[in-house]
Parts: structure tokens; sequence; C-alpha cells
């Protein structure tokens, strides 16, 4: 009897060797559809899909029965499945990494191997502004356990225990940048930063287990408050020759920023920097008498400082200065 049953399993071991596999990867939170390879069911079809060893889905086509099992393994699949009624196939609303197995009639078909990305989220902020970082849920379940952390070393800053019923942040930590700066909501899980510092700037993960599972990184960007450009002549006396006009525009320790003129709408010139604490400077000429607007404008990726020309107060011929 034991070596019928080491052979039998020795010829399942041999059968799943030649099962067809495949690999299906896709970003969290996405559908993806698993096929089962067959274009229309029979009548006396069974099918059964599995997580692991756990039944997810099942079809009985003989009594024209389609059950989804999306509360099972703490459920992670809750409103996350749907059966194709023609062909059987199984689409996933993806959460979890994992191998699912395709049973029809009592015969393994298929096996698909699934990877889960994270959804990665980008934000910015404007240094000494507050933000939200938000998980994504509208409401947090009885056995649900939440967790935020930040940067490459994934140091914990925020939990939350559900079943406990508590709510912690961890400010401390991280020589003290976050301290008396964070705030979760009760509600959802939410994570907010108060008065934020280029300190701030950097990945943060949030993970939540119970009554659903949920990964998410969410890479935060702060960037420093722009200072007003400043326009100067670039000639230190009138010209009594020259029928055009030397300008300089620039702006002084900045970083990840352009400097700009425009003329009117167009845009005429620009230079920029990534560099820390950098000092730009952008030059201009004009013409003593010309009628046309123009600004220098100083811009990151999320706001800009404009300043506009009086070409009457900066650029005047000697003429002009002795009638003055």
């Amino acid at each position: 009897m034991k070596k019928m049953f080491l052979k039998l399993l020795l010829i399942c071991l041999c059968l799943c060797r030649l099962v067809a596999m495949e690999t299906v990867s896709v970003t969290q939170g996405d559908t993806v559809t698993l096929n089962s390879g067959l274009t229309e069911m029979k009548d006396d079809d069974e099918i059964q899909w599995m997580f692991g060893n756990t039944l997810i889905a099942e079809i009985n086509k003989q009594v024209n029965s389609f059950t989804v099992h999306d509360d099972v393994l703490d459920g992670r699949f809750r409103d996350s499945l749907k059966l194709d009624k023609q062909t059987g196939s199984l689409t996933i609303t993806a959460q979890n990494t994992g191998v699912l197995h395709l049973w029809i009639n009592q015969l393994l078909k298929k096996t698909f191997h699934l990877f889960v990305h994270a959804k990665a989220v980008f934000l910015s902020v404007t240094e000494g502004d507050s933000f939200t970082l938000n998980p994504g849920l509208t409401e947090i379940f009885d056995g649900d356990e939440i967790q935020w952390k930040f940067g490459i070393e994934e140091t914990l800053i925020a939990e939350v225990n559900k079943r406990a019923n508590s709510f912690t942040v961890y400010d401390d930590v991280l020589d003290g940048r976050f301290r008396d700066r964070l705030k979760l909501d009760k509600q959802t899980g939410s994570l907010t930063i108060t008065n934020t510092t280029m300190k701030h700037d950097g990945l943060y993960e949030v993970k939540r287990t119970g009554a659903r599972f949920l990964f998410k990184l969410i890479s935060f960007s702060v960037y420093a408050r722009l200072p007003v450009p400043v326009i100067s002549s670039n000639s230190s006396q009138c010209s009594s020759s020259s029928s055009s006009c030397s300008l300089v525009c620039s702006a002084v320790n900045v970083s990840d920023v352009t400097l700009s003129w425009y003329k009117g709408n167009s845009l005429l010139s620009s230079i920029s920097v990534s560099d820390l604490s950098f000092s730009l400077s952008l030059p201009l000429e004009v013409e003593y008498q010309d009628k046309n607007t123009y600004s220098c404008v100083l811009n990151n990726p999320i706001s800009n400082q404009t300043q506009h020309l009086d070409i009457t107060q900066l650029c005047h011929t000697c003429s002009d200065s002795v009638k003055l």
C-alpha cells in the first residue's frame, strides 16, 4: 500500500512538471485575467481555482454554479474576483503575489506565478506646508493593522492596531525630524505631516494587513520655498551711444529650479540647476524704447515666482538722467 502511494505521488509530481506555467506581472490594484485556455465549458465541467492550497473560486457547470470564495485568507480577495461564465477564466484585482493553480475535472491544467508590484505614488509639497499621505482607504476594519515606514531603512513612524484601538506615532525616531509633526486619521489611517522640511523628503511605505492586504509606496518630495527673482541693470552708468540696455535677472541659494526670461508669453531664454544651494543669473538685452512686457520667472516642479520688468526704472539714456 505504501509503495502504491509513493508511486502515485511520483506520477503526480511528474505530471505537475508537464503542466503549463505562466508568469504574470501586474501593478497592485490593477486587474488581470488568468485564462483557463477554454473557449467554452462543457456541460459537465468542474473547475477549481486555488491560491496556494486554498480554494478561491469554483464552477460546477452541471448545476450551473459559479462561486467565488473571496472571504478566505483574511479577506484579501474580497470584491476582487470575477469568473467568466463561458470560459471559466478568472479575473483578479491584484493585491497579493502568489501561485495560483487551475484544476479542470480534477486534473491540474495550469499554474500561474502572479507577481504583484507595489503601486508607487509621487507627491510634492513646498517646505513649511502640511500634507496628508493617503493609503487609499475610506474605513479601517476591526482586524486591521496598518504600519507607516520611512526611508530605505524602513523606519517605523506610525502604526494602527484597530483591534486594540491603538493609534501610535513614533515621532522621536531619526534624530527627531518628525517630532510633533505626525497625525493619524482614526477613520482612514491616513498620515498627516505638518510643517514639512527637506528632511521629510523621501520614500514612505504603508502596509495594511487584516480585513484586506494593502501595500503602497509614496515618493514624497519637499521643495524649498522660492524667493522672488531680482532684476537689475548690468551697467552702472547711463548710455549715450548704445540703443540697448543690459539687464540681468538673478536668484541666490536655490536648487532644483529653472530661471527664465519671457517676452509676453514667449520664452526667450532659461537656465536650470539641480545642485544644492546655488546662485543663478540670466542676462537680457532690450531696446530703450521697447514697449513690450518682460518678466523673469523662477520655478520648480510645483511653484513659481515672477518679477516683472519696468524698463523705465532700469533703462534710461544720459539725456534722461539730465532731465531727472
